[in-house]
């Protein structure tokens, strides 16, 4: 279940999401894409023809994480099940642009915009989610700056 802890976290923290599926050979992937969080779900953008596309159309079922590698250590992972949206990707890249680098005029932001035509939605809908927060645990070896990071609880 998302919490109001939760929906704040993944709407505030600006990490890649790290997404897991499992390719035709059998073999697991993890991709660390960028995303947004609304209604529930996470959204990402990438090109119509990547291999996570591709994995995913062949099998839905997937696992995320979105947790910094700083400390104190939290964050929340799950399984999903993953759609593929042709039409929602431009805007999906353009809202991911915007969240991440603050605008879509950026030289960085060109080169995606430049292939804007050819990105797709990945829409994650979380099944199973489980959260982790060491803030009270890290707090005496930690310094106070540290500490205001945006956890779930």
């Amino acid at each position: 279940m998302i919490t109001d802890d939760l929906a704040d976290y993944l709407s505030e923290v600006t990490i890649p999401v790290r997404l897991a599926c499992n390719t035709e050979s059998g073999w697991p992937i993890v991709v660390s894409l960028w995303y947004l969080y609304e209604a529930k779900k996470l959204y990402c953008a990438t090109q119509r023809t990547a291999k996570i596309a591709t994995h995913l159309r062949a099998n839905p079922l997937c696992a995320f994480e979105v947790a910094a590698d700083i400390p104190p250590y939290c964050g929340v992972r799950g399984q999903a099940i993953a759609q593929i949206d042709g039409e929602l990707g431009p805007t999906i890249l353009k809202r991911l642009l915007t969240r991440y680098l603050d605008d879509t005029d950026s030289p960085l932001a060109q080169r995606p915009l430049a292939r804007q035509s050819t990105e797709v939605a990945i829409i994650i809908q979380p099944t199973t989610l489980f959260t982790w927060n060491y803030v009270d645990r890290m707090k005496d070896s930690l310094s106070g700056a540290a500490i205001e990071k945006v956890c779930p609880e």
